[in-house]
C-alpha cells in the first residue's frame, strides 16, 4: 500500500511540474522544481495562477463564432 501512495504523490508532483513548465517556471528561488515537495509545488502553482490574468492564453476559454448562412 505504501508504494501506491508514493506513486500517486510522485504522479501528482510530475503533473504540477509539467504545468509550471508550461508557464516557463523552472525554479523557485534557488531550487529546481524537481527538488520541491508536493506541498511546495502546489503552493507555487496556486501562487502563480493567482497572479495570471484570467484571459491569458493558458487555459482560457476561446470563443468561436459560427457563420450564419
Amino acid at each position: 500500500m505504501g508504494n501506491i501512495l508514493r506513486d500517486a504523490v510522485e504522479n501528482k508532483r510530475k503533473k504540477i511540474i509539467e504545468k509550471l513548465i508550461t508557464f516557463n517556471v523552472y525554479k523557485k528561488e534557488d531550487k529546481h522544481l524537481f527538488e520541491l515537495s508536493l506541498t511546495e509545488l502546489e503552493n507555487e502553482y496556486k501562487a502563480f495562477k493567482s497572479m495570471q490574468h484570467p484571459h491569458c492564453n493558458f487555459g482560457s476559454l476561446k470563443l468561436t463564432s459560427k457563420k450564419s448562412k
